[in-house]
């Protein structure tokens, strides 16, 4: 079976590694050169992701039968629609159900008017004038984020980034004058609690849900700092995280099952994978975000302990006929990505990256490649996330161990990263907050 592949990234390097598993014919569209996708691509193409015309002539010329869009800008110009109209099956929304990322207001007001569990209070703005009015109203700390896609790191919060009216009004006038601030900006209240992701697979009516995972945006140890695409993330081997009880993974779940009915009901089902973002407070799950796609580096996680067949999922997905329950194994997970200095504020790309894959895989681990770019048999970093390793284990503190391990056969001399993510101590200080919270 031929597939399409479109992105470069960590979270397509792993859904291509699981193709491979699976006895797929991969062919593979990115805008760099991804040695690990290369690797297992019978034929690849570097191509802006969001050039459609190219991406579907690719897909003519080598007979594609189904296709999986790793990430969000090509699904917010269409691709989808463009390759189902060439007769390449998708398991990715088209560009209507995509605006349930793609648009902020749209998710909002879809919850809103469904009268779906988990909403938060909001308003959308597109000029600074009724910003500032409503601001001037409030009582309550809030978010402040572009309506529009920003890769994980659009979102400022009163109280963190914010710390004065002063400052709140600077990024409004950031937002509206950038070419974020197209669609507006979109005002939240601020929740606290503690954050998690429930990714689910959709085939338009049906999900099935994937294990819960934990996610740290912020650039430095300790979760401070600017927010990022992701630092990293761990899993639990039950599939749930030691500070969300049950009750709350299942409330997520019947509000993303929820969310697909009314998709369906408002004429754009949705099919694929679709991204749940939390944050358990005292009233129970609250949505932070749903993004049309996996999470990366959450994907990551996911994708290396799953038993299903990962080519039967898509085609199961694109054709509407996920009906059984998707397995995982019983491992826990700790992914840390490998990023350039400097990454969340200002990157310093082009440097040079070493690695020694045997020693990873033989540390327990698993290695995908991000972005970075191979020239001349050389391994470089790009402005974004470099290298995911993610660790397996029994628990959460062997596979964090393992990931550690693995680390240490990675070398460069402008690299970063969060060694603290899965570490026993902030697991344990997010375990006492949400016991205090709920309490």
């Amino acid at each position: 079976m031929r597939i399409l592949t479109v992105g470069g990234g960590g979270r397509e390097h792993a859904a291509v590694e699981a193709l491979y598993r699976s006895g797929a014919e991969i062919y593979s569209i990115m805008k760099n050169a991804n040695p690990g996708i290369i690797r297992r691509a019978k034929a690849y193409k570097l191509v802006n992701e969001r050039h459609v015309d190219d991406i579907c002539e690719f897909a003519i010329e080598h007979d594609i039968h189904y296709a999986f869009i790793g990430p969000e800008a090509p699904l917010e110009i269409g691709l989808v629609d463009a390759l189902e109209n060439i007769g390449v099956k998708c398991a990715a929304p088209t560009k209507e159900a995509a605006q349930i990322e793609t648009s902020k207001s749209f998710m909002r007001e879809l919850v809103s008017k469904y009268n779906i569990e988990g909403n938060l209070e909001y308003a959308v703005f597109d000029n600074a004038e009724d910003t500032e009015k409503y601001l001037k109203t409030l009582t309550k700390e809030i978010v402040v984020k572009p309506v529009g896609l920003t890769g994980g790191k659009g979102v400022k919060v009163q109280g963190e980034h914010l710390n004065s009216h002063e400052e709140t009004m600077t990024y409004v006038l950031e937002i509206l004058d950038g070419t974020s601030g197209l669609d507006g900006l979109i005002i939240e209240e601020k929740v606290i609690g503690e954050e998690f992701t429930q990714m689910v697979f959709v085939d338009g009516k049906h999900l099935s849900p994937m294990p819960l995972v934990q996610d740290h945006k912020r650039a430095y140890e300790g979760d401070v700092g600017p927010n990022t695409g992701g630092m990293g993330s761990y899993s639990d081997a039950d599939h749930l995280l030691p500070f969300i009880p049950r009750e709350a993974r299942d409330q997520a779940l019947e509000i993303l099952r929820k969310i697909v009915d009314a998709m369906n009901e408002e004429g754009c089902p949705y099919k694929g994978p679709m991204y749940g973002q939390f944050m358990l407070t005292k009233d129970g799950p609250k949505i932070i975000e749903i993004n049309a796609r996996f999470g990366d580096p959450e994907a990551m996680n996911i994708l290396t302990i799953l038993e299903n067949d990962f080519l039967t999922l898509i085609k199961d997905m694109a054709g509407g006929k996920l009906r059984e329950e998707v397995k995982f194994k019983n491992m826990a997970t700790v992914c840390k990505y490998v990023v350039p200095k400097g990454y969340g504020t200002v990157p310093d790309p082009g440097h040079e990256i070493f690695v020694n894959e045997e020693g990873v895989h033989e540390s327990g681990a698993a290695l995908y490649y991000a972005n970075v770019d191979m020239i001349d048999g050389k391994l470089f970093t790009g402005t974004s996330r470099s290298i995911g390793v993610v660790g397996v284990g029994e628990t959460i503190e062997e596979a964090e161990q393992r990931c550690e391990a693995a680390l240490a056969f990675i070398e460069g001399d402008a690299i970063c990263v969060r060694h603290d993510i899965g570490k026993r101590d902030l697991i344990q200080r997010k375990i006492d907050r949400i016991k205090n919270i709920l309490s």
